[in-house]
């Protein structure tokens, strides 16, 4: 059986366990104290114990791009060269760190944000085509806002050099792994998407920019492991032709072929909607005056954000919380993939018991996104637990840490009941990392000075 516990390979690399944080917003910029910021959100995962930790959306291009605000870039080498003692404090704990990088494309907030596009009239969003005739309409009604500039082929391979080029900044700077944002309507998803990609050229075929991001990445920073995330646009509306179940096990089946060492199954819409997060409504933080400035500012007015509102409950009653809704979609895709690629589930992972039962059947690990909000220190809890217990996160899935990010919040738990919960957890030291060395797993290189090296046995399952 496999555990949680157990070490396993992401491409050459040895990862302490298989829990991972996934990839959040940490809004933390381009300024004096985004490594200060990412070394608070981070380093606690690694210090209570989590294999490998996934910084969020990281933007590839100098300018443009970035679908929320305070998304930090990657395109300045001296800029992440100083990220050094992130990737220090991280491996100090023993675990490994990704960056994930992206481009919003036809996402990105010259887009949606009124205030920043009134900021920034002249920066065009990067299309791979004509935006689609549901997202025009949209434009024509106000609510977006379009001046798209359609990438030629050469500019397309020029794009997956910045993916190749941020790459390597980030390895140089001590990063592990590399992720390639892939899902959730960025740039990269629209290429894969039928509902964005009407090209005629090669990238017609969606993944081929997949596999062109591969080879530069690889070109830089050589055997370095390379993730993606796929899409299934299967919570699409009807009527809207998408990437289906079966055309996303597809993608993932050549993407494993082509090179990549991990492959991260998601499903959601064509749109950005609460597909991606799924869960409650959350009232609280629509209702907190604190934000509603930043609303009005990104959405064009008090009854506009109403508006946003609105479909955002409509929303909430469409994609309610589903415990694990991934998980058929990574077993088909690791049942077609060979067993040197990694299959990563992650959405609505929220006890131990799911954990173990996902394990060896649906993925080869498993990763958590907005409970950490609240429980920062959150893997010790888990590996803690005896296998097979009811041990759970304290997040509710309400979506009030989500909402304000539009506005430029931070992403942190703001629902008094589960920081309540969260603190007594901390005052009973349950955050408190019990399996740092990784003897209890009869793997002495399972710990804190083997993360990161090469398997000495690269036959070892």
């Amino acid at each position: 059986m496999t555990r949680l516990e157990d070490p396993i390979r992401l491409g050459g690399l040895r990862l302490r366990n298989r829990l991972y944080r996934a990839p959040l917003l940490e809004c933390a910029g381009n300024g004096p104290e985004t490594v200060e910021t990412f070394v608070d959100e981070l380093v606690p995962a690694a210090e209570s114990g989590a294999g490998l930790l996934c910084q969020g959306a990281t933007i590839v291009t100098e300018s443009g791009g970035c679908a929320a605000p305070a998304m930090t870039r990657f395109a300045d080498p001296d800029f992440v060269a100083r990220m050094e003692p992130l990737t220090e404090a991280v491996h100090e704990h023993g675990a490994a760190i990704a960056v994930q990088l992206e481009h919003g494309g036809l996402r990105a907030r010259e887009t949606w944000h009124a205030g920043y596009r009134r900021a920034n009239t002249g920066l065009q969003q990067l299309a791979v085509s004509r935006p689609p005739w549901p997202l025009r309409l949209l434009d024509r009604l106000g609510f977006l806002s379009y001046d798209v500039h359609v990438l030629s082929t050469a500019e397309v391979y020029e794009l997956a050099a910045d993916f190749g080029r941020s790459a390597a900044y980030a390895v140089d700077a001590g990063y592990d792994v590399v992720h390639v944002a892939g899902a959730n309507m960025g740039i990269v998803h629209q290429f894969c998407s039928p509902f964005y990609n009407r090209r005629d050229d090669e990238f017609g075929d969606g993944p081929r920019f997949l596999e062109v991001v591969h080879d530069e990445v690889r070109d830089r920073v050589g055997d370095v492991p390379l993730m993606t995330k796929v899409p299934a646009e299967t919570a699409a509306p009807p009527g809207i032709r998408g990437i289906g179940f079966d055309d996303a096990v597809r993608i993932c089946e050549r993407l494993a072929d082509y090179g990549y060492d991990g492959l991260v199954p998601v499903s959601g819409s064509v749109f950005w909607d609460a597909s991606i997060v799924r869960g409650a409504y959350p009232e609280r933080a629509w209702r907190d005056d604190r934000f509603r400035a930043g609303y009005e500012t990104a959405f064009g007015g008090p009854r506009r954000a109403k508006l946003v509102a609105l479909g955002n409950r409509i929303e909430s009653w469409l994609y309610d919380f589903e415990p694990a809704w991934n998980a058929g979609l990574c077993r088909a895709v690791r049942g077609r993939v060979g067993p040197d690629v990694t299959v990563l589930a992650e959405g609505g992972i929220r006890e131990r018991r799911r954990i173990d039962r996902l394990l060896g059947e649906d993925c080869d690990m498993v990763g958590l996104g907005r409970p950490f909000y609240a429980e920062p220190r959150l893997p010790a809890r888990l590996l803690n637990a005896e296998e097979g217990s009811g041990a759970s996160v304290v997040c509710e899935s309400c979506n009030n840490c989500v909402v304000p990010q539009a506005g430029g919040e931070s992403g942190v738990c703001r629902t008094p009941a589960v920081l309540a919960r969260a603190g007594e957890y901390r005052k009973a030291g349950a955050y408190d990392y019990e399996h740092g060395t990784g003897e209890e797993n009869g793997d002495e290189d399972a710990g804190a000075t083997a993360v990161g090296e090469p398997d000495p046995e690269p036959d070892e399952p």
